[in-house]
């Protein structure tokens, strides 16, 4: 059985971070497990974790009342669901939802970010990461946007 800290290390996201940035992270650190068809995130909640996949797949939706939720991309083992803990005022954006069995590590926002305002190496390193992936849900929702509403 792998400790969290060996897990993080492994993990793609964490590829190349300092040794002691892994510990402080593994401290905020938990297993999660998540059965198909239950939310990961739910929109408008806080956003008190982030996870790291490790098995599974989950959907990031948007939902209005009255339709079918649109599906803005689909993670797997390697990815990173949750942006919104670095955002105030820490709500989620989206809903995140397994669409198989999910299990994931996931990272309580507040004890990070607390380590990231002692640890400001810690912090820029954590902003690295996580601009692309604010980046790539940015693009992919423009994506599904044209593709919704350039059909009109």
């Amino acid at each position: 059985m792998k400790a969290i800290q060996e897990i993080l290390v492994e993990h793609p996201f964490f590829a190349g971070f300092a040794p002691e940035h892994g510990q402080l992270i593994a401290g905020c650190a938990r297993n999660y497990r998540f059965d198909a068809g239950s939310f990961v995130l739910k929109e408008s909640k806080p956003a008190d974790s982030f996870f790291l996949i490790r098995h599974g797949r989950v959907t990031i939706e948007v939902s209005a009342p009255g339709t079918e939720p649109i599906i803005i991309q689909t993670l797997g083992p390697g990815d990173i669901v949750g942006a919104s803990w670095l955002v105030p005022p820490y709500l989620w954006m989206y809903d995140a939802l397994a669409v198989e069995l999910v299990r994931a590590i996931g990272i309580d926002a507040k004890c990070l970010r607390d380590k990231c305002e002692i640890d400001h190496d810690l912090g820029y390193d954590m902003m690295k990461r996580f601009v692309p992936i604010l980046a790539e849900r940015l693009q992919a929702t423009r994506l599904q946007l044209l593709d919704v509403y350039g059909k009109q």
